[in-house]
């Protein structure tokens, strides 16, 4: 080799080092840029069937922000009540093929059901770490998505003493003035008689007794608010998200969390068995969970189930809750003999 060339190659190799460098830098800024998108190679793709109780805008939101981050995936929604889409279920089961990949409804006591009958697929998403372990389905089939406590909202203007206990309920000085939703209309009411009548200190004594008092039953949340934030009512049992909505708005309501604790739906979500894209659908779990989805949870009105996020205006953290607890194994198996039960006693 000639002594012009070997003083050449020097050079030439400094100047391809340069060029891979180069290239490696801006592969490394293209990266930051994207860094809200999954990795295009390995991110999941498809079409995935969820199938929730949401509220339209919530479902809405939630399916837009994971498609920001997987964009290759095509989200088909279903939303209808928890009863519907579990009616629909079945349907579909019985044509032998049920569509949904994931689901996302109103409380543990319904997927314990879904479970029994071996319809969900464990997945235990390594976002899971740090979620309170009685929203996590111990067999890892469901885990819950947020918080949304039952507590008392009163009238500021009927309610000077903002009362502290369940108890106001069946009070004598508040007989005629509270109002319930419907076990039988509402969700959320029938996990909290599930749960109060497995509390040794409330029992159906404490409906039996709320019955005597007076306690007006009305359908959903809704009517509850509606009647107490007009004056028709003083007391109310309502969801904590509605509450502190309202009140953000201007109407005249407080909300108290009880001191003997309060009973919590979490909006579990699973997976269904035989879900033809489980890496989608493990994403999608996975996004509901994370930082960027339980911050949506928040912005959306609710308090993340995830410690250490700062849940909306006027409602508490989930760990500076003090949760009444029952088993929804247990609740699922007896669900609609309490409910029978109730409406023979508020007959």
């Amino acid at each position: 080799m000639s002594k012009s060339i070997l003083r050449v190659l020097p050079v030439l190799l400094l100047a391809v080092f340069a060029t891979l460098l180069g290239a490696c830098g801006a592969g490394g800024n293209q990266k930051s840029e994207t860094s809200g998108q999954a990795n295009t190679e390995t991110a999941p793709a498809g079409t995935l069937t969820f199938y929730t109780s949401q509220p339209d805008n919530d479902a809405n939101r939630l399916v837009q922000a994971f498609r920001e981050r997987y964009p290759k995936v095509e989200v088909v929604l279903f939303r209808s009540g928890t009863e519907e889409v579990v009616a629909k279920l079945r349907s579909e089961k019985m044509s032998g093929e049920i569509r949904a990949d994931v689901l996302l409804l109103a409380d543990a006591v319904t997927f314990e059901a879904l479970k029994a009958e071996g319809w969900l697929e464990p997945y235990r998403s390594p976002n899971v770490e740090g979620i309170p372990k009685e929203f996590v389905d111990p067999d890892g089939t469901y885990v819950g998505t947020k918080v949304m406590a039952s507590i008392i909202v009163v009238n500021t203007k009927e309610v000077t003493n903002l009362p502290d206990s369940w108890r106001v309920f069946t009070a004598p000085e508040t007989r005629g003035k509270a109002i319930m939703p419907s076990p039988l209309y509402s969700g959320a009411a029938a996990y909290n008689l599930g749960v109060f009548v497995r509390q040794p200190e409330f029992g159906w004594k404490f409906y039996e007794d709320m019955k005597a008092n007076g306690v007006v039953v009305g359908k959903g949340n809704g009517g509850v608010l509606t009647a107490v934030a007009g004056g028709e009512k003083a007391y109310g049992m309502l969801v904590d998200f509605m509450a502190a909505r309202a009140k953000k708005e201007g109407s005249p309501v407080e909300l108290v969390y009880p001191k003997e604790g309060v009973p919590v739906i979490t909006e579990p979500i699973a997976i269904v068995k035989g879900t033809k894209n489980p890496k989608a659908a493990q994403a999608f779990v996975d996004f509901v969970l994370s930082e960027e989805g339980q911050k949506l949870a928040a912005e959306l009105g609710y308090t993340p189930i995830r410690p250490g996020i700062t849940p909306p205006e006027g409602l508490r953290s989930v760990d500076s809750l003090k949760v009444l607890v029952a088993d929804p194994k247990e609740m699922a198996k007896s669900r609609e003999e309490e409910k029978e039960k109730f409406a023979n006693l508020f007959r």
